[in-house]
């Protein structure tokens, strides 16, 4: 697979992907207000993101924090242009949110067994027959809606220990033949490296061309943005990201800390490829975030930093 050259001339771009009303506030202690949620989802919008993964439609007695998924997948659907996205880990939570009225779903489909159970309680197999039944349910609901799988653990384990990459692949494989239009891989525990980024990237890519989907990675080691940069040299375009790196699986002890969306776009901005996300407005987009949640801590090198003296996207594409 050949790899994506800034230099090319070719106006690189990417996408990304706003995860933090999902994968980040899954993970406070404190919930957010629904119209705390839409005042900053509302922010992040402003920013030129356009696909935002807003909720999860799970029994509220196991995320309390996804409990008003429905009224805040209506507040989004009123934003022009944006992308609403929800997670939905088996045919009810899809229905659920297709009620909604969600723009796309994801499925979280984990390569490790232990990981696997105690997240969805389905081994893998099992999840690639949950995918096939939710396309169906999608296409007689309403075919235009968008279906995604994230390959969780995909990089390893906190449960289960190393997972091996050739069961990956296959499940990668079984996911997108079960009718997921886009499948990515997750680091749902920080294991990643960007050796093995590269690696799996490559694989998948091989294997599903244009249906490889996003990579999602976790900063818990320090590795982030530099297994973000692997995946985008060996073609990836998509990248889920979470504003001051809120969020963490509940379900895997230790995996915390989402890639923060404000370094990912100063990454890219000044390396010359295109995110179409105003940083300024980015950075702004927290004040929403700290009002909703006051004693949550913020991270982000890029915020606390601020931009270079003379920065700017346009001269950084010059």
């Amino acid at each position: 697979m050949s790899q994506v050259s800034v230099a090319s001339g070719e106006n690189p771009e990417v996408h990304i992907s706003e995860v933090g009303p999902r994968d980040g506030l899954q993970s406070t202690q404190r919930i957010m207000a629904t119209a705390d949620k839409l005042r900053w989802i509302g922010a992040l919008h402003a920013t030129g993101l356009r696909e935002i993964e807003v909720g999860s439609f799970v029994p509220p007695r196991l995320l309390p924090q996804m409990a008003d998924a429905a009224e805040v997948v209506a507040g989004a659907r009123l934003l022009p242009g944006l992308t609403v996205m929800a997670l939905v880990p088996n045919q009810k939570g899809a229905g659920a949110a297709l009620a909604a009225g969600v723009h796309k779903l994801t499925l979280p489909v984990s390569a490790s067994e232990a990981h696997s159970m105690a997240n969805v309680r389905r081994t893998p197999l099992q999840m690639v027959d949950e995918v096939r039944a939710v396309v169906a349910l999608r296409d007689a609901h309403d075919p235009a809606v968008g279906v995604e799988v994230g390959i969780s653990t995909a990089f390893g384990c906190t449960l289960q220990g190393p997972v091996d990459e050739d069961d990956v692949i296959r499940l990668a494989v079984r996911c997108a033949e079960a009718g997921a239009q886009e499948v990515g891989l997750s680091d749902t525990t920080g294991y990643a490296n960007p050796a093995q980024v590269r690696r799996l990237f490559r694989r998948l890519r091989a294997e599903l061309g244009e249906r490889a989907g996003a990579a999602h990675m976790h900063n818990t080691r320090g590795l982030g943005l530099a297994n973000c940069l692997a995946a985008f040299e060996e073609g990836v375009t998509t990248f889920d990201a979470s504003q001051a790196g809120l969020g963490g699986c509940p379900y895997a002890p230790g995996a915390s800390g989402n890639v923060v969306t404000e370094d990912l776009v100063f990454m890219f901005e000044a390396m010359g490829v295109r995110t179409g996300v105003d940083l300024s407005l980015l950075m702004q987009a927290r004040e929403a975030l700290a009002r909703g949640l006051p004693e949550e801590p913020l991270y982000g090198m890029t915020p606390e930093a601020g931009l270079p003296k003379g920065f700017a996207a346009e001269v950084a594409r010059a």
